[in-house]
């Protein structure tokens, strides 16, 4: 975690969709402004089409009813690829586009498990990142594991929109309930079904009652949950929305707390319905007296980029070697970062504006040079935003009479009073609207642009080693090409130069990259000497030398070597600032390249609430662990704060505007692709029990979750966009962040006593160390949750805290525990830092007072290997301690991080 004077960042590593920004609105109960894509390697199927209509369709009644006659789905987009075939019906998209993706349409993330699911990394009450479907499950292929399409997007809804989690854990699906029976993990707990084992091999198959773990006291892991075919209970749609009975939300009635759903875990033990009622959507409603309409869509059909430049050469532009700088980049752009096929067009402006370029479509080398001559030499003049942009709006309109989905890359270096004059036009335009800020000044008017057109904004500092405008030029690929095609960033680094003239690195070309590898040098006053070298040994000679423009570049033909490419760049003057960036595409269409995202949690935000920086990284669908993520935060004045997992922090300096960048780095003992189905998605159902007979679905086929693929040496970088900080206060600053909370408190039982274990948080966040620790325990759940500080408290006399993330442990005997008909023992720890701020409760474990009774219908008579006991060494303290059974509830690793550690 990093402290910007007193502004805490967090560096999360987790699953994110790119930089998402959702355009969904609720108008008079309706959602509005859906976006749904299909992924371009889904091949072409008009049904798919069709059968996304029908269930949003269906979906929009059911919704519906299972709100209270609040909530419908209003209108939606479909985002069809550009190599399907064309159609009178589909039109160009606006500002819809992968990165504002709401659902997905797209082969299952690992082979033959088409289960949808919801990315959703946020806590409880926040908004998830978009919905996975595959093509098979909305042709209606897998209907009995996962239930009608319809009913399927209302359960993946409400991850969505309201976050909320799933009422059932695979990784714990039985539970001990206050009967004292065995349990499956459900809601309600009025949904029937039958407990089985259901193993088919060789064509045949076999079903069996279940076995009782000797360790746990439950069934065995092949025990599994077959629901009854007809059921009466009504609730709930986020544990089988599949059962025809089931067509509400658990609420306060009707919801089970003593499971260990993932509900109850993320959202401590409140029902489905209790936190949908609690969000804005249901707050800024009331039920509607009428059927609603059915939803409208609209096909939109991908078609060729569109870009026009708009380039600041005001007299401004002049100072700090900006027009330079802002040339490098923009020819890096040209050069390397736009597609091909794509048309662009460029416009100058100062105090007017001149069209440069009409619209070039991209085919070879020969437009990107006639392009890049086009770029202003000199500077001169006023700033006249709203002139470029209406120039821009010409040279596009000569293309197409629609402006719909064409980008507008502006750059400028001042504000402007009259840009506000055009910010209605750029609305209406369909056009979206890229800005990058050079220097302190970044018009707001032109930020709103952006915003409101579904464009990118970036914030570049004079501080020409940072590589700023390289960065936020190479971001701004299209949001609809295909992945394969993309530009990827491997590298992207600079140094000031002093007494050692040296810059010397590495840059790893890993093979799922390659194609049109990129290397760009750029310098302030001379030419550097450079040697490059490939992984054999061999050195790269030939750059192209832009003496006028401080840059040389080098592109690698055909596929570039897989290794390390080590390079050499001597200053020839002193001091003197060096940059290096290196691009690649992916090698193979058909193997996706390893990718890095990143974005904030906020784009403005004001002391003391923190800023959080997320961070993924992926290849196709599929999480890439353990690679080493460093966060670099650069303010408007050039200064730039590195963070890495763990780090101690670092002190802000200033409010105002900030840039991220993202740099991961894998090596090939510890990056690996993470083999695992996809958390917070709808139940698979292994069958239905018919008549008391099992009617069992095809098998889904298995993933052992501890297969993990070792990759080979990669890196990556990302530009993570800008956001704004204020009401920093002057030193010396009040303490204004307490602990973090503890999200990983176990317990275990040895002998006569509770071991706790727990990862320490710190004196701020999880940066330094706590003053104290309180442990309390109770008999009930909810008594602890809603009033811990009533809890009966254990003696922590002996228990001295740690560092931040350091592995805490305390054992202690649970006495006083006077409850006479106590089934459980309940335990909840917060940490107390040296101003005296407490943490959040803590996530609550327990142990069980008892051994559950199996179902005699559901157990089979043989019985499971049993360890050799332990002699009972227990004595009375309150509970027979020699009866105790471990559970555990409430703890965070069950979100979808890759990591979830805050530096």
């Amino acid at each position: 975690m990093g402290l910007f004077r007193g502004f805490v960042f967090l560096l999360v590593l987790c699953l994110l969709h790119q930089s998402n920004t959702s355009f969904i609105k609720l108008n008079n109960n309706g959602f509005e402004d859906i976006v749904i894509v299909i992924d371009p390697s889904v091949p072409e199927d008009e049904k798919i089409i069709e059968q996304i209509e029908d269930m949003v369709t269906t979906a929009s009644t059911y919704l519906f009813e299972a709100t209270e006659k609040r909530f419908f789905f209003k209108n939606v987009s479909i985002l069809i690829p550009e190599n399907w075939k064309e159609n009178p019906q589909y039109k160009r998209p606006k500002h819809e586009n992968h990165k504002h993706a709401d659902v997905i349409v797209a082969p299952p993330t690992l082979p033959g498990r088409d289960e949808p699911y919801t990315k959703q990394f946020t806590e409880c009450g926040e908004k998830g990142e978009y919905i996975h479907f595959t093509p098979d499950l909305l042709l209606g292929k897998k209907q009995n594991e996962y239930g009608p399409p319809g009913k399927l997007f209302v359960h993946e809804w409400a991850h969505l929109r309201w976050g909320v989690f799933d009422e059932y854990n695979e990784d714990q699906p039985f539970y001990r309930a206050k009967s004292k029976k065995i349990e499956a993990t459900r809601c309600s707990a009025g949904i029937s079904g039958r407990n089985r084992v259901y193993k088919c091999q060789g064509g045949s198959c076999l079903s069996r009652a279940c076995r009782i773990d000797s360790t746990t006291k439950l069934y065995g892991k092949d025990c599994q949950f077959f629901p009854d075919k007809v059921q009466t209970e009504k609730a709930s749609i986020m544990f089988m929305q599949s059962i025809d009975s089931v067509v509400e939300f658990c609420n306060e009635k009707t919801h089970n707390q003593e499971a260990p759903s993932l509900q109850n875990i993320k959202c401590n033990f409140r029902s489905t319905w209790e936190v949908i009622s609690n969000s804005e959507d249901f707050k800024n409603t009331i039920p509607m007296v009428t059927p609603p309409p059915p939803p409208v869509f609209s096909l939109l059909k991908i078609s060729q980029r569109i870009v026009c430049l708009v380039l600041d050469k005001s007299g401004s532009m002049g100072g700090k070697d900006r027009l330079n700088r802002m040339n490098q980049a923009a020819k890096h752009f040209l050069l390397q970062t736009v597609e091909n096929g794509s048309w662009v067009g460029m416009v100058h402006f100062d105090s007017t504006a001149t069209i440069v370029n009409k619209l070039i479509q991209i085919k070879s080398s020969d437009e990107r040079n006639t392009l890049m001559a086009g770029l202003p030499t000199y500077p001169l003049g006023g700033t006249s935003i709203c002139s470029g942009i209406k120039y821009a709006f010409q040279v596009i309109g000569e293309l197409h009479s629609q402006l719909d989905g064409s980008e507008v890359l502006l750059l400028t270096d001042g504000e402007d009073n009259t840009a506000s004059s055009c910010i209605d036009e750029v609305k209406q335009s369909g056009a979206i609207v890229h800005f990058i800020a050079l220097g302190r000044a970044a018009d707001e008017a032109v930020i709103e642009m952006s915003k409101i057109t579904g464009g990118s904004h970036f914030y570049v500092s004079d501080e020409a080693q940072n590589n700023g405008l390289i960065d936020a030029f190479g971001a701004l690929t299209s949001g609809n090409t295909d992945l394969s095609q993309k530009s990827l960033q491997l590298e992207s680094k600079g140094l000031t130069l002093n007494s050692n003239a040296w810059m010397n690195d590495t840059v790893i070309i890993d093979s799922t990259v390659g194609k049109d590898t990129f290397f760009l040098i750029t310098w302030n006053s001379l030419p550097p000497s450079i040697s490059l070298w490939d992984p054999s040994g061999t050195i790269m000679e030939n750059f192209t030398v832009d003496a006028t423009s401080k840059m040389a570049y080098l592109s690698i033909p055909g596929t570039a070597k897989v290794g390390t490419w080590a390079y050499n760049l001597q200053a020839k003057a002193n001091p003197e600032t060096l940059t290096i960036t290196v691009t690649s595409r992916a090698a193979n269409s058909s193997v996706p390249p390893i990718t890095v995202n990143a974005k904030m949690n906020k784009d403005v935000n004001s002391f003391p609430s923190p800023m959080i920086v997320y961070a993924e990284i992926l290849q196709g669908y599929v999480p890439v662990l353990g690679a080493n993520v460093t966060a670099f935060i650069e303010s408007q004045n050039g200064h730039t704060e590195v963070l890495e997992l763990l780090d101690n922090g670092a002190a802000y300096t200033e409010n105002g505007r900030y840039s991220l960048k993202v740099r991961a780095h894998g090596g090939a003992n510890t990056a690996r692709l993470k083999l695992r189905p996809p958390l917070n998605r709808a139940a698979y159902i292994p069958g239905w029990v018919v008549n008391g007979e099992i009617e069992a679905n095809p098998p889904r086929p298995e993933i052992d979750e501890d297969t993990q693929t070792t990759l080979e040496d990669f890196s990556r970088t990302a530009s993570g966009g800008a956001f704004v900080v204020s009401q920093v206060p002057s030193l010396p600053l009040p303490d204004q962040y307490p602990p973090s909370q503890i999200t990983d408190l176990d317990a275990t039982v040895h002998e006569d006593k509770i071991i706790l274990t727990w990862t320490a948080p710190g004196d701020n966040f999880d940066v330094g160390k706590v003053q104290r620790y309180i442990i309390r325990i109770s008999a009930s759940i909810l008594d602890l949750r809603d009033s811990f500080d009533d809890a009966l408290q254990v003696n922590t006399t002996d228990l001295s805290p740690k560092e931040a993330n350091s592995k805490e442990s305390f054992a202690f005997k649970p006495e006083n525990i006077s409850e006479e008909n106590a089934t459980h023992i309940f335990i909840a720890i917060k940490s107390i830092d040296k101003s005296n701020l407490t943490s959040k409760v803590s996530n609550i474990a327990q142990v069980t007072l008892f051994i559950p009774q199996a179902n005699p219908d559901d157990i089979d008579p043989t019985p499971t290997p049993t360890p050799t006991p332990t002699p009972d060494k227990s004595h009375n303290s309150g509970v027979n301690i020699s009866t105790l059974v471990l559970s555990v509830i409430g703890s965070v690793v069950i979100v979808n991080f890759i990591l979830s550690t805050t530096i």
